[in-house]
This record gives C-alpha cells, structure tokens and sequence, in this order.
C-alpha cells in the first residue's frame, strides 16, 4: 500500500499518476502514457487517499475535516484494510508492505504500530499480514530534520554564508518557540527555494504556461496549524508542492485529467458531486490535532518487532534530505551490520547503502524527493530487492 507527501495531500495525483503507478496523465490535454517502470511489475498496489478530503475522499460528517491528525489517520487508514480485506477476501492470505514518502514518515509507522496491536486482539480473518515498510525521504525527527535542512542548503550552495550563520545562532531546532531572529533567517532560507525546486535541486521548473504556472505554483496552501516540524511549518514554502521530475509541468497535467467528467465517471469517483475541483492537496486541512515530533520511539518498537525496514532518500531533495535522514538515523544508535556501499544500476553507481541491525537505508544518486519520478529504474530495483529481502547490487555486472 502505498502513501504520500504532507497531511491534505494526494497518493492518487502524486504517487500513482506522476511517480509509480502503470499509467501517467500527459500533455496539455492530457491522455495517458505507459510507464514502464510501475511498481505494479513488483507487486499488487493500493493507493489510499488519507486523510479525508484529500482527492475524491468525503466524509458525511463536515466537522471530520477539523479533527484530524497521525492517530485518527492511522486509525481511518487500520478500518479501511479490514474492510478492503472482507471486500477482496482473495488477497487476505498475501504478504502485505506499507510504503510511503515525505509525511509518511509518520502514516507509515503509525499505521504499521496499530496494524500489529490490532493484529494481538483481532479474529483470524481481520488480521493483516503486515511483514514490512520502505519509506522515502521521510519526516521523521524535528530537530534532525530541520537541522538537516540547513546542513545541505548551504552544503548546495543555496543559501550564503551569512545565512547559514544567521540560523546556526538563532533557531534551536529542538524547541517550538520561534525567535525574532530566527523568524527572520528562516525568511530569508526560504526565499532561495522560490527560484528552484527545493523537491529536486536540478530539476527544471514548469514554463510550459507561464501565466497559468505563477499563479498555481507559487499560490502558497495554508500552513497547517499543529504539523511537525514545529518551526518550518509556520513557512509557507515548507509547504511548497512539488515540481514533477522529467516533467516538471505533470501536475498541471494530472490536474486537468482528474477533473475530466468521463475520467471521474470511469474511477467511478466524485459520486457526491463534490462542490470544489479535483486537486493534489486539499487546502482546507488547516489543522492537525497531534503530530509527534519524532517517530523514533515508534521505529524502535517496530525494529523490535523484526518487520522489514528500509528508508531510502533520494540525493538531491532539499525538502527532505539525506542530510536529515543520516541525523535521524544516527540517534537510533543502531549497530552497524554492513558499512556504506555502492550500488548499482547496470555500470553505474546508483547510490549507497548502509545495513544496520534491524534496519537499511538506501541513498538514490540524483533523485530527488519523488524517487519514482526522477529515477524510476533505479526506484523498480529498489522495490523490487526490498521485497525480496536482497540488498542492493555491490557491483557492476561483468
């Protein structure tokens, strides 16, 4: 089952239509076009739109929407398998493996956490053969990832020295409060990410319609009141969504395909008429009831429980970065198995990766935050190891 990107957000619009699903939207008037690379060549997936009101989901009570947040979602998300499961009784008996990117960081293991102490208490049928999870470039610790954040802006030249400066004194990444002059350093940090990707450092930003482009690009969603990390949040490019890799203009594409009346009527989605369009994220989620600051105690728990865990970060995700996820990882004080090693796709070097005891964290060389979108071979591989329980290839093929 797969999840995504930052609470209001769609798994349908990211995930499967722009990153790993078997077909993508293309063009102004968009069709679809056949990715060769889907994740359904690995296994069966399932996308769920989560929380409410993100995509074509509803909910027949309005104040849903305004209680949200991780334990109702991981909750929602639980009584969704059970009875997708009666539904589809046929797949009941089938290895099951959560993924997820960015905020699933927090679905992930959350949902993973109830899934196992439901599993203790539940009748035999209603169990879920949960064996694993691979989270990408995930939001899993406030301080580290923030912190980390700075680390690799000014490691990429993105920022000046004097801001580096400014944030290394005046923002403590593990208190809430925000300083003045923090507040300020941070202004100027996000500033930079305007003019460029901050998803994917070297990708190219949409032109193909420039009016049309400014005005759905750079129009900010609200920042979500409540939402880790507790700092950058307060940002609205924290919030930023997402170029889309070779194509850096897919969601507009996406955008228009899912407001097509026979697309809708084909998904058989939208039968409540909704009153606002299609959208990757729904804007209206502006607050979130609880959302711990770090996931690590959660991560402990399930390392102890001996599911499969991988976390893989795409290299040159600046929202994200390798650079916050080695910090996060390094406070597990996990006992290393196998050092840092090259992978590889064919001749070349995809990336590394580290084997820790419980767990493996895979880097994706020249990836940015949607892996899948920027390097989908590379991606297939990894999914595809993963499930087998193989680590990545240490060397070339002769």
């Amino acid at each position: 089952m797969y999840g995504n990107f930052r609470p209001g957000c769609s798994s349908i619009g990211y995930g499967e239509a722009e990153e790993l699903g078997p077909f993508f939207p293309e063009g102004s008037k968009p069709k679809l076009k056949l990715n060769k690379y889907s994740w359904n060549k690995a296994a069966n997936l399932l996308f769920l739109e989560s929380p409410v009101g993100v995509g074509f989901s509803y909910s027949n009570t309005s104040t849903d929407i305004n209680e949200l947040g991780d334990a109702i979602v991981a909750k929602d998300a639980y009584n969704f398998l059970v009875s997708w499961f009666k539904r589809f009784p046929q797949f009941k008996s089938h290895d099951f493996y959560l993924s997820g990117e960015s905020y699933a960081g927090h679905y992930v293991p959350q949902l993973a956490e109830v899934i196992l102490d439901n599993n203790k208490i539940a009748a035999k049928d209603d169990q879920i053969h949960l064996k694993g999870f691979l989270i990408g470039n995930p939001l899993l610790d406030d301080d580290t990832d923030q912190r980390g954040m700075v680390e690799y802006a000014w490691d990429h030249a993105v920022i000046s020295d004097r801001v580096y400066n400014d944030l290394k004194k005046h923002c403590n990444f593990s208190k809430k409060n925000l300083t003045k002059d923090c507040n300020n350093a941070l202004t100027q940090y996000f500033a930079e990410y305007i003019r460029i990707d901050i998803y994917s450092l070297y990708s190219p930003i949409c032109v193909e319609n420039q009016t049309k482009t400014r005005s759905s690009r750079n129009t900010q969603p609200p920042v979500i009141d409540g939402i880790s990390p507790r700092l950058f949040s307060r940002f609205e490019g924290w919030l930023r969504r997402p170029a889309a890799g070779y194509d850096p203009c897919a969601s507009d594409h996406t955008d228009a395909y899912m407001n097509r009346p026979d697309v809708q009527a084909a998904l058989h989605a939208n039968v409540t008429k909704l009153s606002y369009p299609w959208t990757h994220c729904n804007n209206n989620i502006t607050s979130w009831s609880d959302s711990p600051s770090s996931m690590l105690p959660t991560l402990r728990k399930l390392i102890d429980k001996g599911l499969r865990i991988w976390i893989y970060s795409g290299d040159t995700d600046g929202r994200i970065p390798v650079t916050s996820t080695r910090y996060t990882l390094r406070k597990l004080k996990l006992k290393t198995i196998q050092e840092w090693t090259a992978w590889y796709t064919s001749s070349q070097v995809g990336g590394w990766s580290i084997e820790y005891e419980g767990l493996t964290f895979v880097t994706v060389r020249g990836a940015g935050h949607q892996v899948p979108t920027t390097k989908p071979r590379q991606a297939l591989q990894l999914i595809n190891h993963f499930l087998a329980g193989k680590k990545m290839p240490d060397f070339p093929p002769s």
